[in-house]
């Protein structure tokens, strides 16, 4: 399957996006900066951002991103909108190979973040992957009915239960409006599912298991959580590792937003690669950031929005040699 062009992902995408010139005139937005903006996407296009949103320092900001060819942050930024609407938001500066500068905007309410529609975004991938689901499914039960090896006819029906669970996931977004179908998950047997899928890929690390047998079950969606700790076991194959831990443990006092939760359940995915590039780094989940040059930069965007629609997080510490990420999953409800 080929993936759609950046710009048609970038608009299913729920963080607010925009392509500005050096002196600020927007080139594009998606819908979701449209949205936040109260503007049309193509009659902002010749205006300025920075008469769109009144802010003085986005300006030398941008000029500095474009200098200093790095990603620049103005956090907690009072800026007022159309019709004198005033806001808080977070606002990142990258540029651009073509002397462009990328915006992207977090709103934020008081010091929390506002949470951003998971469906929005996971509901445009689950048109983009319905065809090809369907015959990836077919093919692989041709092949099923046509190989003689036992571990051949295992993979098909690896393949075959995969495609049935995409496609299960895409009808639900597709259906019910993107919400997530919460149910008790034991979250060691979801880590025994992903060691299968991880074990059939062309390059597959060896894995090793560092359980905490007392863990209880967790609760959420089975195949989204799947779909997190896939991308990131993912990511570690692409970045050169060749051993993979999954570890479990219990976490205390976490704070996972603005909240405490008295516990957390911790999935780790430790990995021996190349680990993540300092220039990522600040901006490792924000959407079209990508090490790699064929990446789309949404795995971890989305795997990021799937924590938080558990009420979780997704973190990480890296170097050479060792990088792990950290899904976080409450396991009571959060109390200020």
């Amino acid at each position: 399957m080929h993936a759609p062009p950046a710009t048609e992902i970038a608009t299913l995408i729920s963080t607010g996006l925009a392509v500005v010139d050096p002196s600020l005139t927007v080139r594009w937005l998606n819908p979701a900066m449209g949205e936040w903006l109260g503007v049309g996407t193509r009659s902002a296009q010749g205006q300025k951002f920075d008469a769109l949103v009144r802010e003085p320092a986005l300006a030398p900001l941008a000029e500095r991103a474009l200098a200093e060819r790095q990603v620049l942050q103005l956090r907690g930024a009072h800026v007022v909108l159309a019709r004198g609407r005033p806001v808080t938001a977070d606002i990142a500066l990258q540029p651009l190979a073509d002397g462009a500068v990328l915006i992207e905007v977090h709103p934020l309410i008081g010091d929390i973040a506002e949470p951003t529609p998971l469906s929005a975004t996971l509901r445009g991938f689950a048109h983009e992957v319905k065809n090809p689901l369907a015959g990836l499914r077919g093919a692989a039960q041709l092949l099923q009915r046509r190989v003689a090896e036992a571990d051949l006819k295992d993979l098909a029906s690896l393949v075959i239960a995969e495609a049935d669970r995409l496609s299960a996931l895409a009808d639900r977004l597709l259906r019910h409006g993107g919400a997530a179908r919460v149910a008790p998950v034991n979250i060691h047997e979801l880590l025994e599912r992903l060691e299968v899928l991880v074990a059939s890929e062309p390059s597959a690390p060896r894995i090793r298991r560092d359980y905490d047998p007392s863990l209880p079950d967790s609760s959420g969606d089975s195949d989204r959580l799947l779909q997190v700790l896939l991308n990131l076991a993912r990511n570690a194959v692409e970045a050169g590792a060749t051993t993979l831990v999954f570890r479990t443990r219990v976490e205390h006092g976490v704070r996972l937003g603005e909240p405490h939760a008295r516990s957390a359940l911790r999935i780790d995915v430790i990995d021996d690669g190349r680990g993540v590039p300092d220039a990522l780094r600040d901006n490792l989940f924000q959407p079209l950031v990508s090490g790699r040059p064929e990446g789309t930069g949404l795995g971890l965007a989305l795997s990021r929005e799937i924590a938080r629609e558990h009420g979780g997080e997704l973190r990480f510490v890296s170097e050479p040699g060792e990088t792990v990420f950290s899904l976080f999953l409450p396991m009571e409800k959060p109390h200020g």
